[in-house]
């Protein structure tokens, strides 16, 4: 059983059981803290599990946003952004440091 957003990589390798939403790469489940999205589809994953007699692809109908706009400009680094990210990318590392300082960690 294979959730996830890659179409074309995972229907290639020929998985048995794959549900499929049309979101950006890194949520395969849903939009973070979207607990109602991600729900449904893990509960589309686990009835495809159980009643998938052979191969079998569901897609559901989840969006990302109300147009397709994003997927042009999902994770895009250009001129007018690439200072705010480079000082977000500054600020998380300064973060995550100061947290490994501090005896933080990821479980």
């Amino acid at each position: 059983m294979v959730i996830g957003t890659a179409w074309d990589i995972v229907t290639h390798c020929g998985v048995p059981r794959f549900v499929y939403n049309d979101l950006p790469l890194g949520n395969p489940l849903g939009r973070p803290w979207d607990l109602n999205m991600q729900s449904q589809t893990l509960d589309a994953a686990l009835s495809l599990l159980v009643d998938a007699k052979s191969p079998a692809v569901d897609t559901t109908r989840h969006a990302w946003s109300t147009d397709e706009q994003w997927k042009s400009t999902y994770m895009a680094v250009n001129d007018e952004n690439r200072e705010s990210l480079r000082e977000r990318g500054e600020e998380n590392r300064r973060q995550r440091m100061a947290d490994k300082a501090a005896g933080l960690k990821r479980d």
